[in-house]
């Protein structure tokens, strides 16, 4: 079965940016602490899903991009943007 990749033959296309503005947060935010703040919205990924999503490792759910982009305080349409 194919699956889709995005352009640079990764699972998503917003990981990188996940990745970056995660390291922006004050405090810094580990991949735990994310984790542990995504459970406390609802969605149960650990330390280790966390680390495949920004390596391009793994496919994001709608859901999920929703609930990153309102724990890092901006858009989907930011974290899909790979500028």
């Amino acid at each position: 079965m194919y699956k889709n990749k995005a352009p640079n033959n990764e699972n998503n296309i917003c990981g990188k940016k996940l990745c970056l503005l995660r390291k922006q947060m004050v405090p810094k935010v580990s991949q735990r602490a994310f984790a542990d703040k995504l459970q406390l919205n609802g969605i149960d990924l650990d330390k280790n899903a966390i680390q495949r999503i920004e390596s391009g490792k793994r496919f994001v759910t709608d859901i999920e991009l929703k609930a990153f982009a309102q724990i890092l305080k901006v858009t989907t349409d930011e974290l899909l943007n790979d500028e």
